[in-house]
Formats: C-alpha cells, sequence, structure tokens
C-alpha cells in the first residue's frame, strides 16, 4: 500500500518519477489544470541544441520503425515550449486540505452528471464493464475526476511538450521515453499530429494518459481500429476499465468503506504498512461507520481481504478501511486524496451517502511545504526516523510522528498540524 499523501507528492520531480518508475507505471501525470491549458506562443527561436536533439531523436525513431512521413507529420511546427519548462520547474508551496480536495472533485454538480451520463453511455460503459470486471460507476468515476468528464483535457501539443521535457532531460529519460512512445501512436495511426493533445507532462486526452500507458492499455470500445481517448467516448471507457482490470480489480469487491473505531483502538496500527484481513479488523471492534455493522455483507464477502486502516485527517475526521480495489485505483495516481475521491463519487453514482464522519475543518492541517520540512527536520533532531527532510508526509514521515505523539502522551494518529509544529519548536532537542 501507497504512503498517504494528501495529494500527489511533494515536488514534482517525485511526481514524474513515479510515472516513469520500472514495473509500477501510474496511468496519468500531472493534470491538466485550468492554469495550465493553454501552451506559450512561441515567439523566440529554440535554444542553440534543441533541433539537433530533435534530428537525433528522429534518427532514434526511424530504428524502431517510424516512417519518415510520419516523423515530418508530427514535427511539422514544434518548437521548444518555454511553457512546459515554466511547469516542470514550478513547485507549489501550500497543499490543500483533503477535504478542500474532495468538495471539488465529489461535488453535488459532478456527482449529478455523472449520474446522467451513467444512463446517456450505458451501452459503451456496459461494454467495457462486461469486459472488465469494472463497475461503470467506477469507470465514470475516474472519467470525471481526470478530465471532468471530457471537458478539460490540456492543449499542450504532446509532441512538443514531451520534446522540450526531453531536451531538458527534466525527470531522466521521462520526456524522450515518453516522445518515442507519442510517436508510435501517431504511427498506429490512432489520432492525427493536430488532434494530439493533454497536459505540458504528456497526459493525453479525456483518461489523460501518458504516451507508455496508452500503448499498453488504451483499447478501441467501437470496433472503428482506432483508440481514441480524445473524442471516441466508448475508448475512454475501454481503455480506463482495462487499466484497472490490468492492475487486479476485485470483481464485485468494494473499494473502501467508513469505519468506526472502537475506544481501545491502536493508532500505531492506522498505518500502510499494517495490512490484515478484514476480519482481524472486525475481531478489534471496528464497525461499519454507516450503521455500525459488521464489515462484512454480501456487498463484501471476502473476510480474508488485505487491508488497512487510514485517517487521512487524524483521529478527529474519518476513518476509512481500504481494501484492493484502493491500491488498483492508487495505480492510476498515486495520491491518497485521488483514490478516495475516485472510490467516494463511484460511491455516490451507485446512490450511496455521504461520508458519516464530518471533517475537522477546524484543524489546522500542515499545508506549507516550508512548515512540512521543518516538521520533518525537528522530528530529525529529536531522533525521529524521517529520511530526508523533503516537505513531503508519506509514510516513514507519518511513523516519526506517530512515534513523537506516543512519546509525549497525544493520540498517535500521524496527523501532521500546525499545532504539532508548535509543540516541537517549543520543546528543546535531546
Amino acid at each position: 500500500m501507497h504512503g498517504y499523501s494528501q495529494t500527489p507528492a511533494g515536488s514534482l520531480a517525485k511526481t514524474l518519477l513515479l510515472c516513469l518508475c520500472a514495473g509500477a507505471l501510474i496511468a496519468t501525470c500531472p493534470h491538466a489544470r485550468a492554469d495550465e491549458t493553454a501552451p506559450a506562443v512561441q515567439s523566440e527561436p529554440s535554444p542553440p541544441g534543441f533541433d539537433d536533439w530533435v534530428v537525433a531523436v528522429r534518427a532514434d525513431a526511424v530504428r524502431e520503425g517510424i516512417s519518415s512521413q510520419s516523423l515530418d507529420d508530427a514535427f511539422r511546427g514544434v518548437h521548444f515550449n518555454a511553457r512546459v519548462v515554466e511547469l516542470s520547474e514550478s513547485q507549489p508551496e501550500f497543499d490543500r486540505p483533503i477535504w478542500d480536495y474532495l468538495d471539488s472533485a465529489v461535488s453535488d454538480k459532478r456527482i449529478e452528471r455523472g449520474g446522467e451520463l451513467l444512463g446517456e453511455e450505458r451501452d459503451a460503459l456496459g461494454r467495457a464493464a462486461g469486459e472488465s470486471a469494472v463497475p461503470q460507476s467506477v469507470v465514470v468515476a475516474i472519467w470525471g475526476i481526470e478530465s471532468n468528464y471530457g471537458e478539460i483535457t490540456g492543449r499542450f501539443n504532446i509532441i512538443e511538450a514531451l520534446a522540450t521535457l526531453g531536451f531538458k532531460q527534466y525527470h531522466g529519460t521521462y520526456g524522450r521515453e515518453q516522445l518515442l512512445a507519442a510517436l508510435k501512436i501517431l504511427q498506429a495511426g490512432d489520432i492525427a499530429p493536430a488532434q494530439m493533445t493533454g497536459s505540458w507532462a504528456g497526459a493525453m486526452g479525456q483518461a489523460q494518459f501518458i504516451p507508455t500507458v496508452f500503448l499498453r492499455y488504451a483499447r478501441d470500445g467501437n470496433g472503428d481500429g482506432k483508440r481514441d481517448i480524445w473524442g471516441t467516448n466508448a475508448d475512454v471507457f475501454a481503455s480506463i476499465a482495462d487499466y484497472l482490470h490490468a492492475k487486479s480489480w476485485s470483481a464485485g469487491a468494494p473499494c473502501f468503506d467508513e469505519v468506526r473505531l472502537p475506544e481501545s483502538f491502536d493508532y500505531m496500527q492506522a498505518d500502510a504498512a499494517s495490512e490484515k484481513p478484514v476480519s482481524e479488523w472486525a475481531n478489534a471492534g471496528i464497525v461499519s461507520a454507516a450503521d455500525g455493522g459488521a464489515l462484512t455483507s454480501a456487498a463484501n464477502p471476502d473476510v480474508e481481504a488485505p487491508s488497512t486502516i487510514a485517517l487521512p485527517a487524524g483521529r478527529l475526521g474519518p476513518a476509512f478501511i481500504l481494501y484492493p480495489n484502493f491500491k488498483a485505483v492508487l495505480a492510476y495516481n498515486n495520491a491518497f486524496s485521488y483514490g478516495l475521491a475516485v472510490c467516494q463519487l463511484a460511491k455516490r453514482l451507485d446512490h450511496g451517502a455521504p461520508f458519516k464522519t464530518s471533517w475537522p475543518r477546524d484543524q489546522v492541517p500542515l499545508l506549507s511545504r516550508t512548515e512540512r520540512i521543518e516538521l520533518q527536520t525537528m522530528l530529525g533532531q529529536h531522533k525521529y526516523d524521517v529520511g530526508d527532510p523533503d516537505g513531503v508526509i508519506g509514510q516513514r514521515a507519518r511513523r516519526a510522528i506517530r512515534d513523537y505523539q506516543r512519546g509525549i502522551g497525544l493520540v498517535p494518529d500521524g496527523y501532521a498540524t500546525v499545532e504539532l509544529l508548535t509543540r516541537l519548536r517549543e520543546t528543546p532537542a535531546n
């Protein structure tokens, strides 16, 4: 199980490294947010060396079977894009509280529109679900959160964006590898170069697949011989469903449940590393938050399913039990808030209820990266193992927070708050 990041973890470099990690490709890279969709207008010549770099890449592409005509079409009008560089080097100082993200991602408007689309697209969704065993509601939820049901997909020329990243050699060989994959997509005829658009980091179309993931998982959902995740909804649905199926989606099983913890609960166990069968959590007194009933039911019959307990807003917020299908969603985007949003939106589309427990909106989470680095640094000074302070409150940092909390008599929920940092500031290191 991955660490419980509230947003795709910390620096962009780490996010992109996750995208290209061998054996663990993530379907999407940074999304096409509203402030990132407009490409820069090329007003200056490309920097020295860019054109030569493109010539070298074209030679590699020819050796991999890409035709000269496809390459001419792909690189026509392509320049070095300074806006891509700007966005690649930017690193937001502040994150959003998880409840703010969920308010937007699982809004009433998105739930309503998703319900309408379940009806309008039932035939194409039914085919995708039937072939993959992934519920239609889950496919629609990912579609909604990735691109707002196809409305926000990014307007960068993918070839230009990836050529810029590859030339600058940001994040290792990511740009070059993805560029060669994108050229193979064009060679196959799935999309025309002018229509191959997406985010500055290479996430494409309504499914927001990066090119290497497209080559592996994109599917033709309507039988026209093309895999068009830009303009053909049937292909979007089939591709999303196939990806989750490949990531071991378990048919008929839930993604998560909101739970109520007993007073005797050991909060040190609310950790991604503490994976146990559902039956063990049930025997420890954990029950459904919805009705106080058992964790297992007709909808979740597998008492031996490996699961973990998550407290994304600490002991005062909702508690969740995460089942294997939550991991499948995280394979799409490795951020806890993303996984929770997809699974909750799918549940609401299936007429499920909102969260039972309110978010602790009066608590002040540690949202500033500078302050998170300070927290990690001070925990390290107190001899707690946080690794290199990087501003990412992942599994290792949460464990250190729990150890510190337990050591000073607090509930060890691992939640990083301004109050906790203030307390550390007031406590001299040994």
